[in-house]
């Protein structure tokens, strides 16, 4: 990597300190490709704004951050003297939706004399600041000024919910200017529409030691602002079978750390086109390297899950629920098909005692059994119980040979339960576990510090055609590609094998199905990212459906290249991933029927098998439908795909020798 530092102004350099006016200084960085221009303006008011194309995107928008002391960053600051960089690397993943990724940025750093700096990187896709301070001992944040004044009132797809949420509400289609600060508030990403321009998403890296960022809106104005959760003060055990700390009372800070750090990175990612958004990883490349040292026991893989269905196995010999022979089964089913792990939710111990296992569950034998199979077994547990006792239970956890936990009820990311986060993922990774965070925040990176981190719920998924009238409906199904999945992976926990179309679709507890057909179901194992994927529905579900089992069996969690195709925000998706040689293709439509032709030129050269699996003539009537053809495809051939309402296509694509 080369890495220069350059002054940007002569005269900078030549004084050691600067005083400026109330006009401030203006500087200018440019992304690589030169399309995106970002000024930044230091004086009494610290401030920047974003043009693309030379189109304004962001108007001058005021940063600070005011500490306890009085201090207050970025607010009549003293400008010391700054600095640029170059950035072009690569960087190459333990995991994720491809094998390398470029990292190219150029850099502005303006440090202060009150020693504090804000950092701020120019991408082709997006750009970001940070605050950085270089303080004694532990300070303060009382407050961060976030602002995102948009340069018109533009349409944008808001997550509204309370303001701590476990991030699984549906999206609004809005305004800027209709979010108001009346208590309405957003959680990240947000994703907004230039006309005749980008498409723009806001989103934050790096969240460690600190509190989440939430946007509220300014009523009759297209300017957003940010709301961070008070340091807690006072909890009381509530929620859903009190599996949650309810908070009565916060302090009048954010946040209490140490007083020379990094602070999380604000980002705005741009995107030319709906697709563009399907391959953006500003929010990996802008987390903090991995702190975990060695991690190849980190091991991707599918799940044999047991909650949505309930443990409804059929055609066995013995009685079915939440016993020994019911999770021999979930093994021999993993074991045969490939699928490396079994998920035990919850049941398998008392939820407030994790070291009091159930007796409906003779334990060791399940354990000896999926060890002699190889196959990992992951643990349900509530969050607060598992904080109240995690030395001991991961200790436990470790003797037993447990290889990952389902750690689920947090719906908080104030700093406490932000830096719950990271305490467990270093603890658990001294024990070579895995942690799958449920009820949790949107992903900020922390995949990229703590690899074991290997997927992260943070999304209305599947599970709410379990207990919600609405549930999850296919046009949310080809929304949360373009704006959740920008942040991270994504736990949605597809698979269902009992497929409905809009009409017959029910909320069934014991006995759920999925809203639209089989194949969106297999498309989602390809279109959504999921290092640690769910098999959602029962063994005997998918044992019934062979074609289906085998189709699903070799389908990668993880991949070497992802290629974006024909997308419509909220409407259709369709991606191409590769693995080594073989590509697999997965499109998705909402409740409107759609025919789309996708040409195959990522493909390499050569022949290669196609196996399809499309929905069928009468899959509009009965989602299960669905027709199995193989053909012979080259890179310059084209495929038309068509998808009835709700439907869906998905296709393996293996050279042929």
């Amino acid at each position: 990597m080369k890495r220069s530092y350059l002054s940007l102004f002569a005269g900078l350099l030549a004084t050691s300190f600067w005083a400026f006016g109330a006009e401030g200084q203006n500087f200018t960085l440019h992304s690589p490709d030169n399309k995106l221009t970002v000024t930044v303006t230091a004086g009494n008011q610290l401030q920047y704004r974003m043009d693309y194309n030379g189109k304004p995107i962001i108007t001058d928008s005021p940063v600070s951050m005011t500490l306890a002391d009085g201090k207050n960053l970025g607010v009549n600051s003293r400008l010391q003297n700054a600095k640029t960089a170059s950035v072009n690397k690569e960087v190459k993943p333990l995991y994720g939706i491809s094998s390398t990724i470029k990292d190219q940025y150029n850099e502005l750093v303006l440090n202060f004399r009150e020693k504090f700096s804000v950092a701020f990187r120019a991408y082709n896709d997006g750009a970001a600041y940070r605050f950085i301070t270089r303080l004694p001992g532990t300070i303060t944040v009382n407050a961060e000024q976030v602002t995102f004044s948009f340069s018109g009132d533009y349409p944008a797809y808001f997550h509204i919910a309370p303001f701590q949420t476990s991030y699984e509400e549906n999206y609004t289609y809005k305004k800027l200017s209709e979010l108001d600060s009346a208590g309405r508030m957003t959680t990240l990403p947000i994703l907004v529409e230039v006309p005749d321009g980008p498409k723009v998403a806001i989103l934050e890296s790096d969240l460690l030691d600190y509190a989440g960022l939430f946007l509220k809106g300014t009523k009759g104005t297209p300017v957003l602002t940010g709301a961070l959760p008070a340091y807690p003060k006072k909890v009381h055990q509530g929620g859903h079978a009190n599996f949650n700390l309810i908070v009565d009372e916060r302090e009048n800070f954010l946040a209490r750390t140490q007083g020379s750090r990094s602070f999380p990175w604000r980002i705005v990612t741009i995107a030319p086109s709906d697709k563009d958004l399907l391959n953006n990883r500003l929010v990996y490349l802008l987390a903090s390297e991995s702190k975990i040292g060695d991690a190849s026991w980190v091991k991707p893989g599918k799940v044999a899950w047991d909650w949505w269905n309930a443990l409804n196995l059929y055609g066995v010999p013995f009685k079915t629920g939440f016993n020994t022979e019911t999770y021999k089964y979930f093994i021999d089913f993993a074991a045969q098909n490939g699928i490396e792990y079994v998920n035990l939710d919850e049941g398998w111990s008392d939820q407030f005692d994790l070291l009091k296992v159930t007796d409906k569950l003779d334990m060791p034998e399940v354990i000896r059994y999926a060890k002699e199979k190889n196959v990992g077994l992951i643990l349900w547990c509530v969050w607060h119980t598992l904080d109240r006792q995690m030395i001991p239970a991961l200790d436990q956890f470790q003797q037993w040979g447990i290889a990952g936990l389902k750690v689920d009820f947090m719906e908080r990311d104030d700093q406490v339960v932000v830096n719950f986060y990271e305490r467990l993922l270093q603890e658990a990774a001294k024990r070579k576990m895995l942690v799958n965070y449920h009820g949790a925040y949107k992903p900020t990176g922390l995949e990229r510090t703590y690899p074991n981190n290997i997927n992260r719920e943070g999304v209305r998924g599947l599970e709410w055609n379990k207990f919600n009238p609405q549930g999850t409906t296919p046009e949310h199904a080809v929304s949360v590609p373009f704006i959740r999945m920008l942040a991270g992976s994504m736990d949605y926990t597809p698979g269902a094998m009992t497929n409905a179309n809009k009409t017959d679709w029910r909320q069934v507890f014991e006995r759920p199905m999925s809203q639209g057909t089989r194949c969106q179901q297999l498309a989602m194992f390809i279109v959504y990212y999921a290092p640690l994927q769910m098999l959602s529905d029962a063994p005997t579900a998918y044992q019934r459906e062979p074609e289906v089992l085998n189709f699903l069996k070799p389908i990668p969690t993880t991949w070497d290249e992802t290629v974006p195709l024909e997308s419509k925000m909220a409407d259709y998706v369709t991606v191409a991933r590769r693995k080594v040689n073989d590509w697999y293709v997965g499109a998705m439509t909402d409740w409107t029927p759609r025919t789309t032709k996708v040409k195959l030129d990522f493909l390499g050269n050569g022949t290669y098998t196609a196996e399809i699996f499309a929905d069928g003539p009468n899959a509009h009537r009965v989602g299960n439908d669905y027709q199995k053809t193989t053909r012979k495809v080259t890179r310059n051939d084209e495929i038309t795909i068509e998808m009835v309402p709700g439907g869906g296509w998905a296709a393996r694509f293996t050279p042929t020798p």
